[in-house]
Protein backbone atom coordinates (compact mmCIF):
# COMPACT_ATOMS: atom_id res chain seq x y z
CA UNK A 1 0.00 0.00 0.00
CA UNK A 2 1.56 3.34 -1.01
CA UNK A 3 2.54 5.63 1.83
CA UNK A 4 1.19 9.10 2.41
CA UNK A 5 3.17 12.31 2.13
CA UNK A 6 2.89 14.97 4.81
CA UNK A 7 1.71 18.41 3.77
CA UNK A 8 0.12 21.45 5.44
CA UNK A 9 -3.66 21.31 5.86
CA UNK A 10 -5.53 22.59 2.84
CA UNK A 11 -9.25 23.24 3.23
CA UNK A 12 -11.82 22.08 0.71
CA UNK A 13 -15.10 23.53 -0.45
CA UNK A 14 -18.29 22.55 1.30
CA UNK A 15 -19.68 21.14 -1.93
CA UNK A 16 -16.83 18.59 -2.27
CA UNK A 17 -18.18 15.09 -1.74
CA UNK A 18 -15.85 12.59 -0.11
CA UNK A 19 -16.94 9.18 -1.35
CA UNK A 20 -14.37 6.40 -1.08
CA UNK A 21 -14.04 3.93 -3.96
CA UNK A 22 -11.89 0.79 -4.11
CA UNK A 23 -10.89 0.05 -7.71
CA UNK A 24 -9.57 -3.44 -8.54
CA UNK A 25 -8.27 -3.57 -12.11
CA UNK A 26 -5.10 -5.29 -13.36
CA UNK A 27 -4.84 -3.48 -16.70
CA UNK A 28 -2.37 -0.62 -16.14
CA UNK A 29 -3.70 1.72 -18.81
CA UNK A 30 -7.36 1.22 -17.93
CA UNK A 31 -6.66 1.38 -14.21
CA UNK A 32 -4.79 4.67 -14.52
CA UNK A 33 -7.57 6.11 -16.69
CA UNK A 34 -10.28 5.05 -14.24
CA UNK A 35 -8.36 6.30 -11.22
CA UNK A 36 -7.76 9.70 -12.83
CA UNK A 37 -11.32 10.05 -14.10
CA UNK A 38 -12.87 9.15 -10.75
CA UNK A 39 -10.62 11.57 -8.88
CA UNK A 40 -11.58 14.33 -11.30
CA UNK A 41 -15.17 13.61 -10.28
CA UNK A 42 -14.08 14.16 -6.63
CA UNK A 43 -14.10 10.52 -5.53
CA UNK A 44 -11.35 9.29 -3.20
CA UNK A 45 -9.91 6.29 -5.05
CA UNK A 46 -7.62 3.47 -3.95
CA UNK A 47 -6.43 1.09 -6.67
CA UNK A 48 -5.41 -2.58 -6.42
CA UNK A 49 -4.11 -4.58 -9.39
CA UNK A 50 -4.96 -8.08 -8.13
CA UNK A 51 -7.69 -9.75 -6.13
CA UNK A 52 -5.40 -11.08 -3.40
CA UNK A 53 -5.67 -8.14 -0.99
CA UNK A 54 -9.28 -7.09 -1.56
CA UNK A 55 -10.78 -8.74 1.51
CA UNK A 56 -8.02 -7.46 3.80
CA UNK A 57 -8.27 -3.96 2.35
CA UNK A 58 -12.04 -3.82 2.80
CA UNK A 59 -11.63 -5.11 6.33
CA UNK A 60 -9.16 -2.36 7.21
CA UNK A 61 -10.76 0.65 5.51
CA UNK A 62 -14.40 1.65 4.99
CA UNK A 63 -15.39 2.08 1.34
CA UNK A 64 -18.62 3.23 -0.28
CA UNK A 65 -18.20 1.28 -3.53
CA UNK A 66 -16.12 -1.53 -5.04
CA UNK A 67 -15.36 -1.48 -8.78
CA UNK A 68 -14.15 -5.01 -9.52
CA UNK A 69 -12.68 -6.45 -12.71
CA UNK A 70 -13.40 -10.14 -13.25
CA UNK A 71 -10.21 -11.04 -15.11
CA UNK A 72 -7.70 -10.56 -12.29
CA UNK A 73 -4.39 -12.29 -11.59
CA UNK A 74 -4.20 -14.21 -8.34
CA UNK A 75 -7.70 -14.53 -6.91
CA UNK A 76 -10.20 -14.12 -9.80
CA UNK A 77 -12.77 -11.35 -9.52
CA UNK A 78 -15.73 -13.74 -9.34
CA UNK A 79 -14.11 -15.59 -6.44
CA UNK A 80 -13.43 -12.29 -4.67
CA UNK A 81 -17.09 -11.35 -5.07
CA UNK A 82 -18.36 -14.67 -3.77
CA UNK A 83 -16.02 -14.50 -0.78
CA UNK A 84 -17.23 -11.01 0.11
CA UNK A 85 -20.87 -12.03 -0.03
CA UNK A 86 -20.12 -15.20 1.97
CA UNK A 87 -18.53 -12.90 4.56
CA UNK A 88 -21.82 -10.91 4.60
CA UNK A 89 -20.04 -7.82 3.25
CA UNK A 90 -22.70 -5.47 1.92
CA UNK A 91 -20.56 -3.03 -0.07
CA UNK A 92 -22.08 -2.21 -3.50
CA UNK A 93 -20.10 -3.93 -6.26
CA UNK A 94 -19.85 -2.85 -9.90
CA UNK A 95 -18.31 -5.59 -12.05
CA UNK A 96 -16.12 -4.76 -15.06
CA UNK A 97 -15.60 -7.48 -17.65
CA UNK A 98 -14.94 -8.21 -21.29
CA UNK A 99 -17.44 -11.08 -21.12
CA UNK A 100 -20.59 -10.16 -23.03
CA UNK A 101 -22.86 -13.22 -22.82
CA UNK A 102 -26.12 -13.18 -20.93
CA UNK A 103 -24.93 -16.21 -18.95
CA UNK A 104 -21.88 -14.30 -17.72
CA UNK A 105 -24.01 -11.36 -16.63
CA UNK A 106 -26.49 -13.62 -14.84
CA UNK A 107 -23.63 -15.44 -13.10
CA UNK A 108 -22.13 -12.17 -11.91
CA UNK A 109 -25.40 -10.77 -10.64
CA UNK A 110 -26.38 -14.05 -8.98
CA UNK A 111 -22.98 -14.11 -7.26
CA UNK A 112 -23.75 -10.82 -5.55
CA UNK A 113 -22.83 -8.02 -7.94
CA UNK A 114 -25.07 -4.95 -7.85
CA UNK A 115 -24.34 -3.94 -11.44
CA UNK A 116 -22.38 -5.16 -14.45
CA UNK A 117 -20.51 -3.13 -17.08
CA UNK A 118 -18.95 -4.71 -20.17
CA UNK A 119 -15.74 -3.45 -21.77
CA UNK A 120 -15.22 -1.26 -23.67
CA UNK A 121 -17.43 1.38 -22.07
CA UNK A 122 -17.78 5.14 -21.99
CA UNK A 123 -16.78 6.98 -18.82
CA UNK A 124 -20.16 8.74 -18.72
CA UNK A 125 -21.88 5.36 -18.44
CA UNK A 126 -19.49 4.30 -15.68
CA UNK A 127 -20.19 7.50 -13.74
CA UNK A 128 -23.95 7.05 -14.17
CA UNK A 129 -23.76 3.50 -12.79
CA UNK A 130 -21.56 4.64 -9.91
CA UNK A 131 -24.03 7.38 -8.99
CA UNK A 132 -26.91 4.92 -9.18
CA UNK A 133 -25.21 2.43 -6.87
CA UNK A 134 -24.31 5.16 -4.38
CA UNK A 135 -27.93 6.36 -4.35
CA UNK A 136 -29.09 2.83 -3.58
CA UNK A 137 -26.50 2.57 -0.81
CA UNK A 138 -27.73 5.88 0.58
CA UNK A 139 -31.32 4.67 0.50
CA UNK A 140 -30.31 1.70 2.66
CA UNK A 141 -28.60 3.97 5.20
CA UNK A 142 -31.20 6.71 5.54
CA UNK A 143 -31.63 6.33 9.28
CA UNK A 144 -30.98 9.62 11.02
CA UNK A 145 -28.03 9.54 13.40
CA UNK A 146 -28.57 11.24 16.74
CA UNK A 147 -26.27 11.56 19.74
CA UNK A 148 -25.52 14.27 22.33
CA UNK A 149 -27.73 16.84 20.62
CA UNK A 150 -26.17 16.19 17.20
CA UNK A 151 -28.50 15.06 14.41
CA UNK A 152 -27.18 13.85 11.04
CA UNK A 153 -29.17 13.02 7.92
CA UNK A 154 -26.69 10.80 6.00
CA UNK A 155 -28.71 10.85 2.78
CA UNK A 156 -28.49 14.61 2.34
CA UNK A 157 -25.47 15.20 4.60
CA UNK A 158 -27.41 17.62 6.75
CA UNK A 159 -26.13 18.30 10.26
CA UNK A 160 -28.10 19.91 13.06
CA UNK A 161 -26.98 20.72 16.59
CA UNK A 162 -29.63 21.45 19.17
CA UNK A 163 -32.11 21.91 16.28
CA UNK A 164 -29.90 24.45 14.48
CA UNK A 165 -28.57 23.52 11.05
CA UNK A 166 -24.80 23.75 10.59
CA UNK A 167 -22.86 24.04 7.33
CA UNK A 168 -19.74 21.88 7.51
CA UNK A 169 -16.98 21.34 4.99
CA UNK A 170 -16.77 17.90 3.42
CA UNK A 171 -13.93 16.75 5.66
CA UNK A 172 -15.52 18.20 8.80
CA UNK A 173 -18.63 16.25 7.92
CA UNK A 174 -16.71 13.04 7.18
CA UNK A 175 -14.91 13.11 10.54
CA UNK A 176 -18.10 14.00 12.43
CA UNK A 177 -20.08 11.16 10.84
CA UNK A 178 -17.37 8.63 11.71
CA UNK A 179 -17.36 9.82 15.33
CA UNK A 180 -21.16 9.81 15.60
CA UNK A 181 -21.45 6.32 14.08
CA UNK A 182 -18.92 5.16 16.68
CA UNK A 183 -20.35 7.16 19.59
CA UNK A 184 -19.00 5.91 22.90
CA UNK A 185 -15.93 4.31 21.29
CA UNK A 186 -12.55 5.90 20.67
CA UNK A 187 -11.64 6.25 16.98
CA UNK A 188 -7.95 6.37 16.10
CA UNK A 189 -6.32 9.21 14.22
CA UNK A 190 -5.35 6.74 11.47
CA UNK A 191 -8.98 5.66 11.04
CA UNK A 192 -10.08 9.28 10.69
CA UNK A 193 -7.31 9.96 8.15
CA UNK A 194 -8.44 6.92 6.15
CA UNK A 195 -11.94 8.37 6.05
CA UNK A 196 -10.84 11.55 4.32
CA UNK A 197 -7.83 10.62 2.14
CA UNK A 198 -6.90 8.20 -0.62
CA UNK A 199 -3.69 6.14 -0.71
CA UNK A 200 -0.80 8.22 -1.93
CA UNK A 201 -2.65 11.47 -1.26
CA UNK A 202 -0.69 13.90 0.83
CA UNK A 203 -1.78 14.05 4.47
CA UNK A 204 -1.29 17.12 6.63
CA UNK A 205 0.88 16.46 9.67
CA UNK A 206 -1.85 17.81 11.95
CA UNK A 207 -4.87 17.47 9.67
CA UNK A 208 -7.07 15.50 12.06
CA UNK A 209 -6.24 17.80 14.98
CA UNK A 210 -7.19 20.84 12.89
CA UNK A 211 -10.59 19.43 11.97
CA UNK A 212 -11.25 18.20 15.51
CA UNK A 213 -10.50 21.73 16.74
CA UNK A 214 -12.94 23.18 14.22
CA UNK A 215 -15.65 20.72 15.26
CA UNK A 216 -15.12 21.58 18.93
CA UNK A 217 -15.69 25.22 18.10
CA UNK A 218 -18.98 24.24 16.46
CA UNK A 219 -20.22 21.81 19.11
CA UNK A 220 -18.45 22.86 22.29
CA UNK A 221 -15.02 21.98 23.65
CA UNK A 222 -16.35 19.05 25.69
CA UNK A 223 -18.22 17.36 22.84
CA UNK A 224 -15.22 15.45 21.47
CA UNK A 225 -12.99 13.69 23.99
CA UNK A 226 -9.33 12.87 23.39
CA UNK A 227 -7.35 9.97 24.84
CA UNK A 228 -3.68 10.45 24.08
CA UNK A 229 -2.30 7.64 21.93
CA UNK A 230 -5.79 6.13 21.48
CA UNK A 231 -7.98 8.58 19.58
CA UNK A 232 -11.15 10.63 19.77
CA UNK A 233 -14.76 9.95 20.72
CA UNK A 234 -18.15 11.53 21.19
CA UNK A 235 -19.71 10.14 24.38
CA UNK A 236 -22.79 8.01 23.75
Amino acid sequence: MPGRTVRPVKDETASECIVRVLLVEDDLQLGESLETALRLEHYAVDWLRSGDAVRATLGATPYDLLILDLGLPGVPGMQVLRQLRADKHSIPVLLLTARHTVEDKVDGLDSGADDYLTKPFEMDELFARVRSLLRRKGDSQLSRLEVAGISIDPADRIVEFESERLDLTAREYAILEILVRNAGRFVSRQRLEEGIYSWGEEVGSNTVEVYISRLRKRFGSGMIETMRGVGYRIPA
